[in-house]
């Protein structure tokens, strides 16, 4: 069983290592090679360029440095203070002129402006300019249905005087107009058929002969006169182009040419190699630079760190944390204590006085406008407190004993 067992475990194996995805390769370029220029030039311009970049790059580190101490220090503290101060000066004396002389004074203003504008122009429209309105609607009315009367009774009269006078005097006038036109329409075609014949022989039949037979011979003559000038112009002109060409290739492009191949492209390579090196050279110093900045600036932290900080922190830690314990426990806390003491005692005097001050002005408003009313207890259909209705007790009045 196990020996028929191992041919079919190999064909799944088989099927499985077929249905495996392929994995793409990645073809990397082959890195194009260096010639030996750039690598003769490459070492002496980094360590040129390292020693004139370090310094630099330590006076930026520095320059930096005490930027951020400064910002920290000085800029932010005083940005703070100078914004806080122009709250205090700008803007808090407008918040308060706003708000507790300038919105008052406009309610004021528009409490005034609605009782002595809009309340009597409410009460004159309302009492004053509506009944005179509709008074002077109501005649108006009146009149326009006079007038209307009037106009339909002129318009009775005129249409009469139309249909019964100015109608057949109309028609009469237009039969005279229209025997007139036509007399004249007839007069008018024959002049008119006099004329043209005139004008075709005596002017159209002419000037086709004078344009069939002397001006378009003549015309050909000169186009062809004309075509030959102007290729002989073009040839003469074509042949100094052509020798104009030459003579400038030969003078100016073929020497520019030979110094832009010859010449300017190998310079150019050299200092594009040299400005691509001293570029490298550049960014590395100025990493390197960094590395020995930082280590320097390290070494400096370190110093200041033990030479000033480590005896700074001893003696806080040593000195003056005792003393300040013992400040606080001896001096600090029985004055703050003191100090709670006299708030509390001052606080207590307070509420006791404002308590007697709302007492007697209770007193003075008492002897003054006598007891408040009290509230008249109504009768409420429906009990309240222990007595309220409920469905599983027998309190109902239905349900009562």
């Amino acid at each position: 069983m196990d020996l028929e067992k191992h041919p079919r475990e190999s064909s799944e194996t088989r099927v499985d290592l077929r249905k495996r995805p392929v994995e793409p390769q990645v073809r990397r370029e082959p890195e194009a090679a260096e010639g030996c220029l750039a690598v003769a030039i490459r070492i002496p311009v980094r360590i040129i360029v390292l020693v004139l970049v370090v310094p630099v790059r330590m006076l930026w580190d520095a320059l930096v440095v005490i930027g951020r101490f400064l910002n920290d220090a000085l800029l932010r503290p005083l940005g703070r203070a100078l914004l806080w101060l122009g709250r205090a000066v700008f803007v808090w004396p407008f918040v308060g002129l706003w708000r507790y002389v300038a919105v008052p004074v406009g309610k004021a203003l528009g409490w005034l402006g609605n009782v002595l504008l809009v309340v009597p122009l409410v009460w004159l429209y309302r009492y004053v300019l509506t009944p005179v309105g509709h008074a002077l609607a109501w005649a108006a009315r009146g009149v326009g249905a006079a007038v209307a009367w009037l106009a339909r009774g002129a318009g009775t009269a005129l249409g009469w005087v139309y249909a019964h006078l100015l109608a057949p005097v109309g028609h009469a006038i237009a039969w005279v107009l229209k025997g007139l036109g036509a007399g004249l329409a007839a007069l008018g075609i024959g002049v008119w058929t006099v004329l043209a014949r005139l004008a075709r022989y005596l002017v159209v039949v002419p000037a086709v002969w004078l344009y069939t037979w002397v001006l378009a011979p003549v015309g050909r003559a000169i186009v062809w006169c004309a075509k030959g000038l102007v290729w002989l112009v073009s040839l003469i002109v074509t042949g100094i182009g052509a020798a104009f060409y030459w003579i400038a290739r030969i003078l100016l492009v073929l020497p520019a040419l030979a110094l832009w191949r010859w010449v300017l492209t190998p310079v150019g390579r050299v200092l594009a190699v040299i400005g691509r090196e001293v570029w490298d050279a550049l960014g590395h110093a100025w990493r390197v630079a960094g590395h020995i900045s930082l280590a320097v600036g390290r070494f400096l932290g370190t110093l200041l760190r033990w030479i000033f900080v480590e005896p700074v922190r001893w003696v806080y830690r040593s000195v003056l944390t005792p003393v300040g314990h013992v400040v606080r426990d001896t001096v600090l806390r029985p004055a703050a204590e003191a100090a709670r003491s006299v708030g509390r005692a001052t606080r207590q005097a307070l509420a006791a006085a404002r308590e007697s001050v709302r007492q007697a002005r209770a007193d003075f408003r008492r002897m003054l406008f006598g007891e408040p009313r009290q509230p008249r207890s109504v009768g409420r259909r429906e009990p309240s407190g222990p007595e309220a209705r409920t469905l599983g007790s027998s309190t109902t009045a239905l349900t009562k004993d």
